[in-house]
């Protein structure tokens, strides 16, 4: 056994002396540019070595520079999306305006074309019932409204004043199931009322079996209830029916699209009949 670890010994010293040799050999021999042997290979292990970091440091330079360009194009994109949204409002505000700047026009034209004494009010509350038709306005009895006044739209009859309060009063909408208003046939004149139906629909009663009454036939006011001047549209006649009676069964659809309405017209003139009655009172 010691035999063998001199052996194994010797040969390690063996070894180390040649490559010392050759070091020696290699730092006094000069390659053909004139540099040492050694010191070329040296140079040539360090730069392997350099080159290695090198290419290392350009990989993380340009995956930060990657992840950099990541983060600002997604902050422009959000920049961006945050912009068109605005935008996007800023368009939806601007329609608003314009058709609220268009319905007040309406208004402005009707009062201007009707002979009536009105004031322009706005919607400020529905009913809170699912089934509700009734709405407040934002005039009262400072502004001069009472009961039974009626109210108009530029398409047509909206309603009557049935509560007011000093500055606001609720309107009781003409498809409400418990409304009614006086009502003719445009081109016949046949005579009858529009009562509401509770459900965005109308229905004209009372008008007679021999009357001469078709689908498409406009509705307006006749002014005999006291309370809708005469002459205003309420709707269009939709569906004509013998209901084998003394009268036809008469579906009209509304002249006013009431889910969204925002602005009206109170009159305040009375109607001749009820001014007839009020005189005559005196």
């Amino acid at each position: 056994m010691a035999i063998h670890d001199i052996r194994r010994r010797s040969g390690y010293l063996f070894v180390a002396v040649l490559l010392a040799q050759v070091v020696l050999i290699s730092a006094q021999v000069s390659s053909r540019s004139g540099v040492p042997v050694l010191e070329s290979v040296v140079f040539g292990m360090f730069a392997e070595v350099q080159r290695g970091m090198s290419a290392v440091v350009s990989g993380a330079r340009r995956a930060w520079g990657g992840y950099v360009g990541l983060r600002r194009v997604h902050v422009e994109n959000e920049t961006l999306r945050q912009e068109l949204a605005a935008a996007r409002l800023l368009g939806q505000e601007q329609r608003a305006l314009a058709e609220r700047s268009r319905g007040l026009l309406q208004l402005l034209e009707l009062r201007d074309r009707s002979e009536l004494s009105t004031t322009a009010a706005e919607i400020i509350a529905a009913g809170a019932a699912p089934d509700s038709r009734i709405v407040t306005i934002d005039k009262g009895t400072r502004d001069g409204l009472r009961p039974d006044m009626a109210v108009l739209a530029p398409a047509g009859v909206v309603g009557r004043v049935v509560v007011p309060s000093a500055r606001a009063a609720m309107v009781q909408l003409l498809i409400e199931r418990n409304a009614a208003a006086g009502a003719l046939i445009e081109r016949s004149r046949a005579q009858g009322i529009v009562v509401g139906g509770g459900d965005d629909r109308l229905r004209m009663e009372y008008v007679s079996e021999v009357s001469d009454v078709v689908a498409g036939d406009v509705v307006v006011t006749s002014g005999i209830d006291g309370i809708y001047p005469k002459g205003f549209v309420i709707g269009r006649v939709e569906t004509v029916e013998k209901s084998g009676g003394a009268y036809k069964r008469i579906a009209l659809k509304p002249a006013v699209d009431f889910a969204s309405l925002e602005a009206v017209l109170v009159v305040l003139t009375p109607a001749p009949g009820r001014a007839a009655a009020n005189g005559g009172a005196r």
